[in-house]
Order: structure tokens, then C-alpha cells, then sequence
């Protein structure tokens, strides 16, 4: 469990990525354009946003060359940390996309099925670069990992795998519910309370975010190390700037 309070809390634009370009969706489905990824990540650095999460959500082939390619464009432009995630089976994919420019990598479905990878990367390159991205959906009352991109139930239960994961060397949690995702209708609070009183690691909230005030709730009653939030940003309806002075006015510690 974390201290209370402690270091200032972070504001994470999300970029999923499909064939070059930036897409949003609701409930993980009926996907749009939202953009070059690499423009919006320089415009949310100049911004003030504290990192950028980066999600290859394209199944190809061509896949690891062409997230190198973003990764160099991207660590080009912009000083500010960033994750990417996507595909990353094994070392040498974490090795290619660290050595192009990304700060952290993220990994998924491959986790699960081979929970294993978290200790080498672990091991191989430190846990601070390694977050585990959970993606879960309610099923019975029960609290259950997907994967593929949130389209197939694992048979995990999310708060026992996130443990697991902590245990084998995450370095940081990023939690996604897929109940709340793209529905603006606020972060799933109790859950991620959940979480954040579990670990020891940060915890990053995701999925839901649709107001200014749904960022000022989800650091109040879950004390969650940072937010994330994709549509919102990439379509204007919130500034970081406006973000991050209603958070300091309600006595939230961030950069500003």
C-alpha cells in the first residue's frame, strides 16, 4: 500500500495508433480518426502534459518496423516521457522500441499468456520500464482481464493477476475499464480504489474520463498516481492547461 500524497499527480494523453494514424473508439469498438501521432504528441508536450501512452492497436507484419519508425519521429519532437505499447512479445521487441526513444514499454495480452516476460523484462531492463496494461470488464460480478485488445475474457480475475503482476516486477499498473471506456461518464472509482490501496506500484486510471471534474474525482477518492484519458484530449473538448489548474485549485499537487 502507498503513502498517502507524495509526488505530484500525472496527466497522460493516450495515442492509439492504426496504421500510422491516431483513432478513438467506444467500448474498444466503431473506431475514428483523430489524427498524426506525432503532431498531437508534440502539441500535448507543449501543453503540459506529464507523459504520452502510445497502443499499437494494428495486428501486421509490419508491425515492429513501423513503431520504430514512430518511436524515433516521436522522441524527435517531444521531451516529455512516453510508453508504447502493442505487439511486444518478447525482449527483443521491448529492446528495439527502449533503444529507438521510448521511455517505457506496456504490455498486455503477452503478459498473460506468458507472465513469465515480466521478469525478464524485469530483469533486462528494470522495473521502471515495465507497465502492465489491464484491460477489464465486468462478467457476473466479477472483475475479469481481456485480451486482444479487450475482445477475449482471459480466465483471470483482475485484481489476482494485477498482484501477480507487481510480484513479478511491473513497475506500474495501467488499469482500463472497459465498462467505462469512451463513455464519458466518469472513471470506475471503486475499482481503481481498489487497486491503488493493493499495490505499491503507481496506478494509472483509465477509461471514462469526460469532464474536467471526472479527473478532480478520480484523484480525491482513489489517490491513483495519474489519468489518462484519449478522445477528450485529442479532440479538444479539454486543455491540459485548464486541466491542471482546476486540479492545483482543488488542492491536487501537479506540474503545471
Amino acid at each position: 500500500m502507498k503513502p498517502i500524497g507524495g509526488l505530484a499527480k500525472r496527466i497522460i494523453p493516450c495515442l492509439d495508433v492504426k496504421d500510422g494514424r491516431t483513432v478513438k473508439g467506444v467500448n474498444f469498438v466503431d473506431l475514428r480518426d483523430a489524427g498524426d501521432p506525432v503532431e498531437l504528441a508534440w502539441n500535448y508536450s507543449n501543453q503540459g502534459a506529464d507523459e504520452l501512452v502510445f497502443l499499437d492497436i494494428t495486428a501486421t507484419v509490419e508491425r515492429r518496423k513501423t513503431m520504430v519508425e514512430l518511436v524515433k519521429a516521436v522522441a524527435r519532437q517531444i521531451n516529455i516521457p512516453f510508453t508504447i505499447g502493442g505487439g511486444i512479445n518478447e525482449i527483443a521487441d521491448a529492446d528495439a522500441l527502449l533503444n529507438a526513444g521510448a521511455d517505457k514499454i506496456s504490455i498486455n495480452s503477452a503478459a498473460v499468456k506468458n507472465p513469465k516476460l515480466i521478469n525478464q523484462l524485469a530483469e533486462a531492463f528494470g522495473i521502471q520500464f515495465v507497465v502492465i496494461a489491464v484491460d477489464t470488464k465486468l462478467i457476473n460480478n466479477k472483475n475479469i482481464i481481456h485480451l486482444n485488445g479487450g475482445r477475449l475474457p482471459a480466465e483471470r480475475e483482475t485484481l489476482e493477476w494485477i498482484k501477480e503482476a507487481e510480484d513479478r516486477g511491473a513497475g506500474e499498473i495501467l488499469l482500463t475499464s472497459m465498462d467505462y471506456d469512451g463513455t464519458k461518464q466518469g472513471f470506475d472509482t471503486n475499482l481503481l480504489k481498489l487497486v491503488n490501496n493493493m499495490v505499491g506500484i503507481p496506478v494509472i486510471a483509465s477509461g471514462g474520463a469526460g469532464t474536467i471534474q471526472h479527473f478532480v474525482d478520480v484523484f480525491k477518492q482513489t489517490n491513483v498516481d495519474a489519468a489518462l484519458a484519449a478522445s477528450v484530449f485529442h479532440y479538444g473538448e479539454i486543455l491540459i492547461p485548464d486541466l491542471k489548474k482546476v486540479l492545483k485549485m482543488n488542492e491536487i499537487e501537479v506540474r503545471l
